[in-house]
């Protein structure tokens, strides 16, 4: 039995108590169960009592009294206790407990996804990183990150996009464009522009694809520079996160904004709302009607448009395009951007409170050798998403950005991302299921398989071992919901790092595999099933997570 399960159960204990007229309460639509940390206080644990006490005009544990005397004749359920003022303790026979094993082997992939968020459209924006240079480090967080979230909310039923977008247009694609002209003439970098080997590069794969280039007037380069830089650009990025893994479904141009006319557009839909007014020759968007801490200039008093009118337009763009959620994942450096764009969402008549999220990431420091590492060899003044990878491996790099917070500032040491140690939590994580593997290997070589599911025994898992690792492969499906509905995809790599840390204590204290002349059992048979169960859950949480689950270690 699932935690699901039992919710549900205890949802139709509720129901069934109404209906005998024992209780006259609304039913809820959710019944919460957990696990509880005394494993003395049973299986699992809800409040459900105390929650409808008041409605029902009688002392929570009265109505936990209720409960119980109907859980206590569902099948599966060994024992229901009432602790403290009225929470109910469940406690599952073993039976029912082990056979969580069969079906989580049985769903193989699908264990642990839901449907939660079906029906929901996010548009998941992400990294979209100036494509003025090489990702940096901030951008390598976002990438894994944003893909991981993907992932997981596809995994609770929403229709995700995930998109990148590209500031194609403006004064830094300016500097660009300058920096490998000046590059390729031999020049100094104009003040402002971008240094690095990687310019230098560009600009001789441009010189060398465009002959004659450099006999052409300044601005006649300029412009070849910036067409040519542009795309060379784009498409280092595009590789560099093919190979990381991360896949965008959307490369969004800012630039197709400004030539498509959806800039004035935008203004114009704007200033249908209500929203939009002009001061100082300037035309202005009134944002602090909703809670932005000064108004926005749309169009400056010399013609040209901001790049808040660009953003303006891109945001009507998500939800032209049938966007329900637009989600915005940006750097450290945006803290300003947030009660901005939430303003755009609701000047244009949107809900600000759930038709657009904006979640901001903080930095990330690199260690080698206890010093910060700070310089690219290739970039000049950063760490790029190369540089990462080359130091620390595409899964370590993944699984590290994407198990915090990113809410925290986190650091990567090399040493530790690059060692066979459980200090490195990947490596722990992943050791565990290889680990598992071989227990499948050792099983065939001697001719034992976990056989049929008819004729599988879960009543013999019933060690503290057993049952810990039991209960913590039930939690999985909620902390994928959590992780799903919080935004939150770090949950699904702590959740990872204690399911392995069960599975070692399973492990070492419960024998598998017979020795030498030793029988196979069908407690042998019932501890593969376990096994598998594990393995599978842990290759499905690190699927989300974008991160591979090897074979061999």
């Amino acid at each position: 039995m699932t935690p699901a399960e039992l919710s549900q159960a205890v949802q139709a204990a509720v129901s069934a108590a109404v209906e005998a007229g024992e209780l006259a309460v609304a039913v809820p639509e959710h019944v919460t169960v957990e696990r509880p940390k005394n494993r003395d206080h049973g299986d699992y644990a809800t409040n459900v009592a105390l929650q409808l006490a008041k409605s029902a005009g009688r002392p929570p544990r009265a109505v936990a009294e209720v409960l119980a005397d109907r859980l206590r004749g569902i099948t599966g359920v060994a024992k229901v206790d009432i602790a403290g003022p009225g929470f109910l303790n469940i406690t599952l026979d073993t039976a029912t407990a082990g056979a969580l094993a069969r079906t989580i082997v049985e769903a193989g992939e699908a264990y642990g996804r839901n449907q939660d968020l079906a029906g929901l459209k996010i548009n998941l924006e992400f990294v979209s990183a100036n494509p003025t240079g090489p990702i940096h480090i901030g951008g390598v967080r976002w990438a894994a990150v944003g893909d991981s979230l993907a992932r997981v909310l596809r995994a609770c039923g929403a229709d995700v996009t995930t998109e990148y977008y590209l500031n194609d247009a403006g004064v830094q694609i300016g500097k660009f464009a300058a920096s490998l002209q000046a590059a390729a003439n031999g020049r100094e970098v104009p003040e402002g522009g971008y240094v690095g080997e990687y310019i230098v590069d560009i600009a001789k794969a441009i010189t060398g694809a465009v002959p004659g280039l450099l006999e052409k007037s300044e601005e006649e380069q300029l412009q070849v520079f910036r067409a040519e830089g542009l795309d060379l650009m784009v498409a280092e990025i595009k590789r560099s996160m093919d190979e990381f893994g991360t896949h965008f479904d959307v490369w969004f141009s800012e630039r197709s904004l400004h030539d498509s006319g959806a800039v004035g557009t935008a203004i114009d839909r704007l200033r249908e709302q209500g929203h939009v007014f002009e001061q100082d020759g300037a035309v202005w968007l009134r944002t602090t009607d909703f809670g932005d801490d000064k108004d926005r200039v749309l169009v400056k008093a010399d013609g040209d448009t901001t790049y808040f009118a660009a953003d303006a337009a891109y945001y009507l763009s998500k939800r032209d395009r049938g966007t329900d959620v637009a989600l915005y994942m940006l750097g450290a450096d945006h803290h300003g951007y947030v009660n901005r764009l939430k303003a755009i969402a609701a000047c244009a008549g949107d809900d600000m409170n759930h038709n657009i999220e904006v979640r901001i990431g903080q930095f990330v420091k690199m260690l080698r050798d206890g010093e910060e590492v700070r310089m690219s060899k290739r970039a000049g003044n950063i760490i790029t998403i190369d540089d990462v990878v080359e130091w620390i491996g595409v899964d370590a790099a993944r699984y590290t950005l994407a198990r915090s917070s990113t809410d925290s500032t986190i650091t990567l040491d090399i040493n530790i991302l690059t060692s066979q140690t459980n200090e490195n939590r990947v490596y722990y994580v992943q050791y565990a299921h290889s680990r598992m593997c071989a227990v499948q290997r050792n099983a065939d070589e001697q001719g034992i398989s976990r056989g049929a599911a008819e004729d599988f025994k879960p009543e013999l898992l019933a060690t503290e071992w057993e049952s810990d690792l039991l209960g913590h492969l039930g939690e999985f499906p909620r902390v994928l919901a959590s992780a799903g509905e919080l935004r939150e995809p770090h949950r699904v790599a702590t959740y990872l790092e204690d399911l392995a840390a069960k599975y070692h204590r399973f492990y070492d204290n419960c024998r598998i595999l017979p020795r030498g002349d030793e029988e196979v059992t069908d407690l042998t048979h019932a501890r593969l099933w376990l096994a598998d169960a594990t393995r599978t859950v842990i290759a499905n949480g690190l699927t989300l997570l974008g991160v591979s689950a090897p074979e061999r270690m």
